[in-house]
């Protein structure tokens, strides 16, 4: 649900008249609702009150720094995949320990600068990532927490770009990689095992992809259990999807209720990182009519 409406003929946002913005400001402009953006955030997070969370919006949806401060404000953590979104972060509000780093590509300077700031942890997408993270915190003699990002080799069915979660695809680790993984991090001297990650792709309207991959997340962390490793946070990701056209995404409260009755028996922090679900549909691209022309084939609205 969002703030924009007609009301005759007449668009509003939160009762306020558009064309009245639009005087002001002078076109284009992108208006926000502020109403539909934190009642996004409180529908979310209500949802998942019935087991303990942390919600991470996720940057790359909108990194617009009123909307960062606005999450921000409301007690929300972040989610980002470069320097320069928890650069914007910080600048926003969001403290360090509520900020989860995700990316299958993070640079030496982006994971000091993470490691100098002291975020929540580490999405580590490769055994070479996991040691480069290990080397880089011994060098600024810190210890670095991490989960390790597991590809459940599950299908989301959503459109094939925005898949994540298949072996195909670029993120994470398979299950057996994985494990390697949290072994030799067991061995290192500068990292500390705190979870289990996954993101299975984006704009999904089903929630079956998830619970599937829950299941393959809940055996891998009774596993982890059987070698002495003890998870604190599993990362869900994000991607529930939205509507554009005639998609019929489930209800948040429905998606959460699925989440939450297999995770009722596992005493960890659940990070979820919601995007487009918060923001998709809170904005709008705001211009002004130049010229209309006619062509012999198709007309055109020049703006």
């Amino acid at each position: 649900m969002h703030h924009f409406h007609f009301r005759e003929n007449t668009l509003l946002c939160e009762d306020v008249p558009v064309k009245e913005i639009a005087a002001k400001v002078g076109t284009p402009f992108y208006l926000y609702s502020h109403a539909t953006l934190k009642r996004h955030f409180q529908v979310f997070s209500t949802a998942f009150s019935g087991i303990d969370n942390l919600i991470c919006y996720s940057a790359k949806a909108n990194s617009n720094q009123a909307i960062l401060r606005l999450f921000a404000d409301l007690g929300c953590g972040l989610d980002i995949v470069s320097g320069g979104e928890l650069y914007r972060g910080l600048k926003a509000g969001f403290t360090p320990e509520r900020v989860v780093y995700s990316g299958v590509g993070k640079n030496t300077d982006e994971i000091d600068f993470a490691l100098r700031e002291g975020i929540r942890m580490f999405n580590v997408e490769s055994l070479v990532e996991l040691e480069l993270i290990n080397d880089r915190a011994g060098l600024l003699d810190k210890r670095a927490p991490i989960a390790i990002r597991v590809n459940p080799n599950v299908d989301p069915k959503t459109h094939p770009y925005i898949s994540t979660g298949l072996k195909k695809n670029k993120f994470g680790l398979d299950a057996e990689a994985a494990l390697d993984g949290y072994r030799r991090a067991m061995q290192m001297d500068h990292v500390e095992v705190v979870g289990v990650a996954c993101h299975i792709g984006s704009q999904i309207t089903d929630a079956d992809p998830f619970e599937e991959a829950l299941k393959s997340l809940k055996a891998m962390i009774l596993e982890l259990k059987q070698m002495s490793i003890r998870i604190k946070y599993l990362d869900m990701g994000g991607g529930l999807g939205i509507t554009y056209a005639d998609e019929t995404p489930p209800p948040i409260e429905a998606y959460a209720d699925s989440i939450i009755e297999q995770l009722k028996d596992l005493d960890l922090t659940l990070v979820l990182e919601p995007g487009r679900v918060l923001v998709g549909n809170a904005g709008i691209l705001v211009t002004r009519v130049l010229f209309r022309k006619s062509g012999s084939v198709k007309n055109f609205i020049i703006v």
